[in-house]
């Protein structure tokens, strides 16, 4: 029998210590637990604070009431736009189904209909307008931005064609004194409208948040075909929140009407910019896949907070529309700054580390 070969090997070099670690950009910012939702809530509260500091009467429960009643509506919408834009998608014609929500109001409360008829007609309305902006991306496979920039003008159309130039008044008191900022809950400056807005929105975190209704739609939006072969019935769940887009849009159209005590086919005009802006500014990525309620609901009140201070500042209605859209290239632009600064960053700490 041979001798077996020698398979003594030559000593290992001693092993390199690992060189220091970079802490990234990102890394930091996850570190200290900020994120940019966490951001626009700290942002919000700077704003009340400096308005508390430079301005009389910001901290009146009356003009409170006012100012969080003033942006009841692209509150109310900026719920199911949340969800929708997670999702991928978009809807641009809330706006005008909120103006023909209110046409239809004062067109049928015109006519001698009862109130309590009226209401769930209109929001049957807000359901076919849903279903129509549904049924084309879903179906036709038109994409949700270039649909509901036609359906914008079709149901502004539609409200023109409901109430022409005229102007409804003389809504019954009962629900009228319902919607308006001076009445509130005994003992708050929280108005019916503004409360109804928080039921909503905490029933709203739930579902995206803490069920596989919202888990799916945070996967349509990250990666919609991963998602569909997932077994997530993605055409149906695009379909159920447009619907519900429209429902909610159509609500806050008679919420206008009654707040405002007047129905016109042109209420509402430009709401689309302000609740883009608000779910945008949150922190909910516009490609889907990404965001928080809570950064949404922030969202609006900051863009609240801030008009009503404007406003008592006597800052010009054409400024503030200008602070708007800065605002909303801001919520777009920024997170893609930072994103790319960290990617960069993290490219160059990767370059300069040792090969292993």
């Amino acid at each position: 029998m041979g001798m077996a070969p020698d398979t003594q090997t030559a000593p290992r070099p001693p092993a390199e210590a690992p060189a220091p670690r970079v802490t990234t950009a990102g890394e930091f910012v996850r570190s200290v637990g900020l994120r940019w939702d966490t951001a626009v809530g700290a942002l919000l509260v700077a704003v009340f604070v400096v308005g508390l500091g430079t301005t009389d009467g910001f901290a009146s429960g009356e003009n409170l009431a006012f100012a969080f009643n003033d942006i009841a509506e692209v509150a109310l919408i900026a719920l199911p736009m949340t969800l929708l834009v997670v999702a991928g998608q978009v809807d641009l014609s809330v706006a005008s189904m909120l103006g023909l929500g209110s046409a239809l109001t004062g067109a049928l409360w015109n006519a001698g209909w009862a109130f309590e008829l009226i209401v769930p007609v209109v929001l049957l309305v807000g359901v076919a307008g849903g279903l129509l902006n549904g049924w084309l991306v879903t179906r036709v496979g038109l994409p949700s931005l270039a649909v509901t920039i036609g359906t914008l003008a079709l149901y502004r159309g539609l409200a023109s064609v409901a109430l022409g130039s005229d102007a409804v008044t003389d809504f019954p008191q009962t629900y009228a004194s319902w919607a308006v900022d001076t009445t509130t809950i005994p003992g708050t400056f929280i108005t019916y409208p503004i409360a109804l807005f928080s039921t909503l929105a905490v029933a709203t975190a739930v579902l995206l948040h803490s069920t596989a209704f919202g888990r799916s739609l945070f996967a349509i939006g990250a990666q919609e075909e991963a998602a569909y072969f997932a077994g997530i019935r993605v055409k149906r769940l695009k379909l159920i929140l447009f619907v519900v887009t429209g429902v909610f849009a159509a609500f806050a159209g008679i919420v206008f009407t009654l707040r405002y005590g007047s129905a016109r086919a042109d209420n509402g005009l430009g709401f689309e910019m302000l609740v883009i802006a608000s779910v945008l500014l949150g922190g909910v990525d516009f490609d889907g896949g990404k965001g928080t309620l809570f950064g949404a609901v922030a969202g609006v009140l900051l863009i609240g907070v801030l008009k009503n201070l404007l406003t008592l500042n006597d800052v010009p209605n054409e400024v503030q529309v200008i602070v708007t859209g800065l605002l909303l290239v801001a919520s777009v632009l920024t997170p893609r700054v930072i994103a790319s600064v960290i990617e960069r960053r993290h490219r160059r700490a990767a370059g300069g580390a040792p090969e292993s």
